[in-house]
């Protein structure tokens, strides 16, 4: 049975193994920020995804959220139990049915997104001029180099 030799890793392998652990961690830090609003972090998605004003058919939120409809009914059940969201008729389409943050749900979603908006403490320690650094290679990377 032929081994196979571990490839060499290029900067780009070992740049993408560092941010994956700093995503991992925030992960846990959106899980904890979910918990502290008392949401589970399907929720917390879902109020993330949502503007105040603004209707959104419940299958885009599915879309949204990487998920079957059927699992958008359960969740928007519970964020409507709690007086975060309602649901409204479609006019030209009875049968689709949209969702609205209610202004309580528009202000916990705004809590939330402040929480995650802090950057995290292993960012905010870097010096300055790596700060920006990083800012800029993020920034060529989302762009697309």
């Amino acid at each position: 049975m032929a081994t196979v030799a571990p490839r060499h890793q290029s900067p780009a392998d070992e740049a993408w193994a560092v941010l994956r652990r700093l995503l991992m961690a925030e992960r846990r830090r959106f899980l904890a920020a979910a918990s502290e609003f008392d949401l589970h972090p399907a929720q917390a998605g879902a109020l993330l995804q949502m503007e105040p004003e603004a209707a959104m058919p419940m299958h885009e939120l599915a879309t949204m959220l990487a998920c079957d409809n059927s699992n958008v009914t359960g969740l928007v059940d519970r964020l409507e139990a709690r007086g975060l969201v309602t649901r409204r008729p479609y006019a030209q389409d009875r049968r689709v049915k949209h969702i609205v943050l209610t202004s309580a749900g528009a202000d916990l979603r705004d809590r939330v997104r402040a929480r995650l908006a802090e950057p995290p403490e292993a960012i905010r320690n870097l010096a300055v001029a790596d700060q920006r650094l990083l800012r800029d290679v993020l920034r060529r990377a989302v762009e697309g180099g």
